[in-house]
């Protein structure tokens, strides 16, 4: 039997990742403005979130952190670039965002 050689390009990866829950994940962060200043593997205003992931990994408390840095803003963590404070998304939406940016 033979097996056909399958190629995978760094975009062809990019769209397996974000396929799914997480592409969903990253619809919301449109919609609520958060990829105005971050994005997933780099930083643009406020750090990237696997920064954020990787300096949070092993801290029990570090989504009831962010999700209330994420509702009220912030400063101080990533430098004098301030978070400005999420006023229009849900508690629900907040926790989904949080969650993905975790788990990156």
């Amino acid at each position: 039997m033979k097996f056909a050689k399958i190629t995978l390009t760094a975009a062809g990866l990019a769209a397996l990742v974000v396929a799914g829950p997480a592409a969903a994940d990253v619809k919301l962060a449109q919609k609520e403005g958060c990829l105005g200043c971050h994005t997933v593997d780099k930083k643009l205003v406020g750090p990237a979130w696997k920064d954020v992931a990787a300096k949070y990994k092993g801290d029990a408390a570090a989504e009831a952190k962010l999700q209330k840095k994420v509702r009220e803003g912030g400063k101080g963590v990533w430098g004098d670039i301030v978070q400005p404070p999420n006023t229009t998304a849900s508690d629900a939406d907040i926790k989904t965002l949080v969650k993905f940016v975790l788990s990156l």
